[in-house]
């Protein structure tokens, strides 16, 4: 089979389709068979050394993916071959034609749902999940600002939140951008590279400011983000890439609480339950993965690229060449 090896650590051009030999399944795995593959700025972090989940070279990357299981082991009853699936990690990696998987990795995918949504669900929607209903405590009527809300966790977040009945105000860093949040759900949505847009965000909440805050880039936005936070208000910090001058007193005056987040720190009953919610609203409707670029699983450099480099737009996937 083909696969995504990383032999060394680096920049996206490590990533080379290599054929491999297929994976040996043991009493309790699943083999699936992909069908799309997704990307996540994670992988990115995993593939240059710096993530603390990193495995040892040589390794295939990817967390998310969703396609048919092709075999399973003596001891699997969750799923037989056939069955439509997505995957929440991979013992092997998904970015191949086939990934193995233990068999709590491996969760239904209802029939309404394509496989290109299904590799765009299991790190966006459990990340959304977790920050808002985990660590934020979010409360129906609550109003919520979402830090860059174009992106696949973003996107989530929005739905998560319209299911709840929360007041959403999104930001985006592109007219597109701001447009996908708007017809997701986002009450409000303003460009985050606009000088006066923290000003407008504190407008439209009469002064008062947000209750709970998503963000997306600690790094650029977490000293901004006090400025349109209410008293007592949370924050959640999802993703950063580098470090920053904060001054603490900023916390003091609004008696805020900034709670970290990691998804691979949840319990197994917190994934259960996390995956059981992400079954129903797949199914009835209210969540749907957007995706916003699919490229052949031989340009996961590029996806790479993209999902770093460009303005947050939707979930990328990789599609297998035999697949497309």
């Amino acid at each position: 089979m083909k696969a995504i090896v990383v032999r060394e650590f680096g920049e996206p051009e490590v990533l080379k389709l290599e054929e491999t030999p297929m994976p040996k399944i043991g009493v309790s795995q699943v083999l699936v068979q992909i069908h799309a593959a997704g990307v996540n700025p994670v992988d990115t972090y995993i593939r240059q050394g710096s993530h603390p989940t990193t495995p040892p070279l040589p390794f295939t990357p990817g967390k998310d993916g969703a396609g048919i299981v092709d075999a399973v082991g003596s001891g699997v009853k969750k799923v037989t071959a056939g069955d439509r699936v997505y995957l929440a990690g991979a013992a092997s990696g998904t970015y191949a034609e086939y990934a193995l998987c233990d068999v709590d990795q491996v969760w239904k995918l209802p029939e309404n749902s394509t496989f290109e949504e299904g590799a765009g669900v299991f790190v966006p929607y459990a990340t959304a999940y977790r920050a808002l209903f985990e660590r934020a405590q979010a409360k129906r009527g609550e109003t919520l600002l979402i830090h860059g809300a174009s992106g696949a966790v973003g996107i989530a977040g929005i739905q998560w939140a319209k299911y709840l009945g929360m007041r959403i105000i999104g930001t985006a860093g592109s007219e597109k951008g701001k447009l996908l949040a708007s017809e997701t759900g986002a009450d409000y949505v303003f460009d985050h590279s606009e000088e006066n847009y923290l000003k407008r965000i504190s407008e439209v909440t009469g002064g008062e400011g947000v209750q709970v805050i998503l963000e997306m880039l600690a790094n650029v936005n977490l000293q901004k983000d006090f400025d349109v936070l209410a008293k007592s208000g949370r924050i959640v910090v999802i993703g950063s890439r580098g470090s920053l001058d904060f001054s603490p007193r900023s916390v003091m005056a609004k008696e805020a609480s900034i709670l970290g987040m990691s998804l691979f720190n949840s319990s197994k009953q917190t994934f259960e339950k996390i995956h059981a919610e992400i079954f129903k609203g797949l199914e009835s409707g209210y969540l749907r993965p957007r995706v916003g670029k699919s490229v052949p699983l031989s340009e996961a450099a590029s996806a790479h690229h993209d999902v770093i480099e460009k303005r947050a737009f939707g979930k990328i996937v990789l599609i297998p060449d035999d697949i497309l």
